[in-house]
């Protein structure tokens, strides 16, 4: 009874960050990422039906398993969530002209997500050596 109880409380989570995380593809104030991680998370100890559907998502899969194996992100993966950032933050402070303390709020916050983003340890492919003696 309490690991059924254990796994609905992770089942429940893991739909829920999911659904935030989509939101956040779409308000700039809700990073994806993160969300989706927790999501995968909570899936990998309540569903693992669940959790490989979100690891073998075309999009944003390959990042996900990465993250589960060794918490690492690709540089270009950083780039990509950069460009984002600064896109989405720069028309949210566009939208509040005059508003300042809700410009300031958001700067600080893209500043934030920011830096957090790219202390992520990259992630560098292994060469391995082919034999050439």
């Amino acid at each position: 009874m309490k690991e059924h109880f254990k796994r609905s409380i992770f089942l429940v989570l893991g739909c829920l960050f999911f659904i935030v995380g989509i939101i956040g593809v779409i308000v700039p104030i809700l990073p994806t990422t993160p969300f989706m991680i927790l999501s995968a998370g909570c899936f990998a100890e309540s569903s693992p039906r669940f959790h490989k559907i979100l690891m073998n998502n075309r999009w944003f899969g390959e990042d996900l398993r990465r993250w589960e194996n060794n918490k690492t992100m690709k540089r270009e993966t950083k780039k990509r969530a950069t460009w984002i950032i600064l896109i989405s933050f720069t028309i949210s402070i566009s939208i509040l002209w005059g508003n300042i303390i809700w410009q300031l709020v958001l700067l600080c916050t893209a500043l934030l997500l920011l830096f957090f983003l790219w202390r992520i340890a990259e992630f560098i492919p292994q060469v391995t050596d082919m034999g050439n003696d």
